[in-house]
């Protein structure tokens, strides 16, 4: 452990936030730094491929199919000259003596505390939001109109979150594989996404709560979304009324069937009260899309050591994150509005995104979901994101070939054990969980290791280097052969690694830079570029595809 003494009290409580006036420094927040990756090596031929996970063909109803984004680097031309600046200056400043003169010991203080929770146990943020300031009152009515914090973050064994007394919250958690990239743990937080839907899919058909119809409308949404059989616990369909393994009679189901093509007359149904709502056009169906009212609540969490020096979650939260679908859009409407990008990106090339919405009651995205954010301020209390701050957020869930409907973790959902993957994070949740398969038959977290030849878009992280490839840059087969058996050996930091990635984000809380990038960089970042030409090409010359998981 370090003798050294940590930083010293930081001076302000929200970082001088005020979300009444919306400045936007950099007009093309919505594209993240991952964007600005250097694809070659400084000296190198050898070209590396990170950007096929977000950029590549995508099915219907996601319009946004686009694998020609491999190739070049094709931003709007923002700044002056022929030339976009990477406004992520976070990346390339060397913070080396102020990480070293933090304490392990005051690190591992400060991720394990609870800022959740007041010493009370109420809901810490939701407490300030009671009377909200007046500078966080974009609207000036003297309340939040935005997402309250609610979730108790208290599990039962099938991942419902109850109250102290036993009450569900309509929150369930899920377990799912991570997004390749900067979303492994190994590259500087674990994180949780928990889904609720609206109360009418919660309800039997005579209006009164419902934890079986609820479980089973989850399953069929779970089927929509991955396009597949879902396994369920024998449910029995004669009391809900709706045949759900689609073998022609009403018994017992273990599994809600996919069987979704309107036009071959072939139909899927909701159960209990959403079943009756559906009938009535008051929500909707279809593959590959979210019910209307669908809420995400994702939380992204420091790391912390177990007793055994195992890196797990920590208690603190970096941000907490919370989506909502606000209405229904058909596979007419979502083409329709891809269209209109394409037709304005041609008329204004250089025009930056942009998005309705404020950062109180969200950002609308032209999916038709509001997002919204909440970030630590400097004394680590969470705060509400400001514009320019939730545009970093929203752009990736409203234009990329990777999601379903705008949402990366659910179509990831893994479907395991008795709780059919409806359950919290366990303890050490990827030992032994083999690496998935893709619907071409190969596995996920090899194809982007050996594409990328890291395990980060930056390329910065050394230790999955080392661990994955040799001095000369081959493949180390005992490693990989690890790998197709236990995800564990991918997705944790070393402890020295997980500690010094703590303290790297914490110095930008305590700053308050998140506007110029959020991502713990140890070191300046080496392969990202500063400016960049337009359309300058990336050196891919063959777009990879990037199927979706699933056996095939």
């Amino acid at each position: 452990m370090s003798a050294c003494r940590q930083p010293a009290p930081a001076p302000q409580d929200d970082g001088g936030v005020n979300l009444t006036v919306r400045p936007v420094a950099n007009t093309i927040a919505n594209i993240p730094p991952q964007c600005f990756t250097r694809t070659q090596d400084a000296g190198s031929k050898a070209v590396q491929n990170p950007c096929y996970v977000c950029h590549a063909e995508a099915p219907e109803p996601n319009y946004q199919s686009q694998p020609e984004l491999q190739l070049a680097y094709a931003f709007p031309q923002v700044h002056a000259g022929s030339t976009t600046h990477n406004d992520w200056s976070n990346l390339f400043i060397d913070r080396g003596r102020q990480i070293a003169a933090i304490t392990d010991d005051d690190t591992l203080s400060y991720v394990r505390g609870d800022n959740y929770r007041n010493q009370a146990g109420a809901i810490e943020l939701t407490e300030r939001l009671k009377n909200v300031p007046a500078h966080w009152d974009v609207n000036g009515n003297g309340s939040w109109d935005g997402y309250v914090p609610d979730a108790q973050f208290r599990f039962d064994a099938q991942g419902y979150d109850r109250t102290a007394g036993g009450k569900m919250t309509g929150w369930r958690a899920f377990v799912y594989y991570p997004f390749p990239g900067a979303f492994m743990p190994t590259n500087g937080a674990f994180d949780d996404v928990l889904i609720r839907l609206p109360e009418v899919f919660r309800q039997d058909r005579d209006g009164k709560p419902s934890e079986t119809v609820y479980t089973t409308n989850l399953a069929i949404v779970e089927s929509l979304i991955t396009r597949r059989n879902t396994p369920i616990t024998a449910t029995d369909e004669t009391a809900l009324g709706v045949d759900l393994d689609k073998d022609g009679v009403l018994g017992t189901a273990t599994q809600v069937t996919f069987d979704w093509a309107p036009l071959e007359k072939r139909y899927m149904h909701y159960v209990g009260q959403a079943s009756t709502a559906q009938d009535a056009g008051q929500v909707h169906l279809a593959a590959g899309l979210f019910p209307e009212g669908t809420e995400f609540l994702h939380s992204v969490r420091y790391l912390d050591l177990d007793a055994t020096g195992v890196v797990v979650a920590a208690p603190r939260m970096k941000e907490l994150r919370y989506s909502r679908k606000r209405r229904w859009l058909t596979y007419s409407d979502l083409y329709s509005q891809s269209l209109k990008d394409i037709k304005e990106a041609d008329l204004n090339p250089d025009r930056p995104e942009q998005y309705l919405g404020d950062p109180e009651r969200g950002l609308i995205s032209p999916l038709g979901w509001a997002y919204q954010g909440y970030i630590e301020d400097a004394r680590g209390r969470l705060r509400p994101q400001t514009q320019e701050e939730s545009q970093f957020c929203v752009g990736c869930h409203s234009g990329l070939s990777a999601t379903e409907d705008g949402a990366f973790a659910f179509p990831r959902k893994i479907n395991r054990g008795n709780n059919h993957g409806w359950e919290y994070w366990g303890s050490r949740p990827f030992r032994q969980l083999p690496d998935p398969l893709r619907t071409d038959g190969q596995t996920e977290f090899r194809s982007y290791l050996l594409a990328n030849q890291a395990g980060d878009e930056f390329r910065a992280n050394a230790e999955v280097r080392q661990r994955f490839f040799d001095e000369n840059g081959a493949p180390r087969a005992a490693a990989f052969a690890t790998l197709a058996t236990d995800l564990e050996s991918l997705m944790l930091p070393s402890p020295e690694r997980a500690l010094l990635l703590n303290k790297a984000y914490w110095l930008v809380v305590r700053e308050q830079s998140f506007a110029k990038g959020r991502d713990p960089v140890i070191s300046p970042s080496d392969n990202v570029l500063r400016d960049v030409d337009m359309d300058q090409p990336t050196g891919i010359v063959t777009p990879l595809p990037a199927p979706r998981l699933g056996a095939p």
